[in-house]
């Protein structure tokens, strides 16, 4: 099929079953799949512009149909998700301005790629190391007996008492998060965590789900089920802006990014559904492999010098 917009042939199949791929992903774990989905379309002869633009588009239309599922399952927080937008808008426009001081340097290539391995193997690392614990500590301290429809409800982790740390810290003014469970905490808290994950989406690309939802669950102390959910409301804001920015710049082909949103739209509240069936920190064991993903291809980048 030919997109005049991006002046490419790419077959509708391969971008709806990458869509709907993506799309399972995505409403699992509160991720973009950026680190998957350009390269899918740069696999297939689409130029980096039109890849990270393209992406950005799909994902928004993604991310409303998971989001929309985990409202609707009571998986979303949407007044941490209000204030959390000023913080992602705010980090994603200083990310973007660190990439445009790299280009002016000429060695954007190599740091964005060292910075995103080192990122991706580190959220992986602690995440495996976090959940395997708390895995562990629920087998020694837990019956064998189990009331039948409750293992998805169970969301502790070995990292809690940090997260109460954090809670416990005083800095006007506190506000309370009903929906998560948080009676206090310091909005300069919720403010710096959405503003981080706003610049690594502006310096890395895609909605930066990947250190998102982590650091809603460990740094806010959000139970999973709702990061997940509240993640990716916080996605569509993100990836809006990103859109916004390279539709500007003629980097879009809403074309292709509709195909995709055809196999997303299904994939996307499978993976929502799903996340009903298992454990807090099971979901969190699950998310491991997906930034790996993420920092094998970069290396793969690095040591052939070829795009994918």
């Amino acid at each position: 099929m030919f997109f005049p917009i991006s002046n490419s042939h790419i077959s509708p199949i391969y971008l709806a079953v990458s869509g709907f791929v993506i799309g399972i992903l995505g409403g699992f774990f509160g991720v973009g799949g950026s680190f998957i989905a350009g390269p899918a379309l740069r696999a297939v002869g689409l130029d980096w512009n039109f890849a990270i633009g393209t992406d950005l588009a799909h994902i928004v239309g993604k991310s409303v149909v998971a989001a929309k599922r985990h409202r609707a399952l009571g998986n979303v927080d949407l007044r941490l998700g209000f204030i959390m937008a000023f913080g992602t808008m705010g980090g994603a426009e200083v990310g973007a301005q660190l990439i445009q001081m790299l280009k002016r340097a000429g060695n954007v290539n190599l740091v964005v790629s060292i910075v995103s391995i080192a990122i991706y193997v580190s959220i992986s690392s602690f995440m495996i190391w976090e959940a395997w614990r708390t895995l562990q500590f629920q087998k020694k301290r837990r019956p064998r007996t189990k009331v039948p429809g409750t293992t998805a409800k169970e969301d502790e982790s070995s990292f809690s008492h940090r997260t109460r740390a954090i809670q416990r810290f005083h800095l006007w003014p506190m506000i309370s998060l009903p929906t998560s469970g948080v009676t206090a905490i310091s909005l300069w808290v919720i403010v710096l965590v959405s503003f981080i994950g706003g610049l690594f989406s502006g310096f890395l690309g895609g909605g930066a789900g990947y250190i998102r939802m982590p650091m809603l669950v460990y740094v806010l102390g959000i139970p999973t089920h709702l990061a997940v959910g509240t993640d990716l409301f916080e996605i569509i804001i993100s990836a809006s802006y990103g859109t916004f920015s390279h539709a500007t710049k003629g980097n879009v082909d809403i074309l292709i990014a509709l195909v995709m949103n055809t196999g997303a739209a299904i994939g996307a509240q499978i993976g929502a559904i799903s996340t009903q069936y298992f454990a807090g920190p099971k979901i969190r064991l699950a998310f491991v492999p997906l930034p790996l993903i993420g920092a094998a291809i970069v290396i793969y980048t690095l040591m052939t010098g070829h795009k994918l």
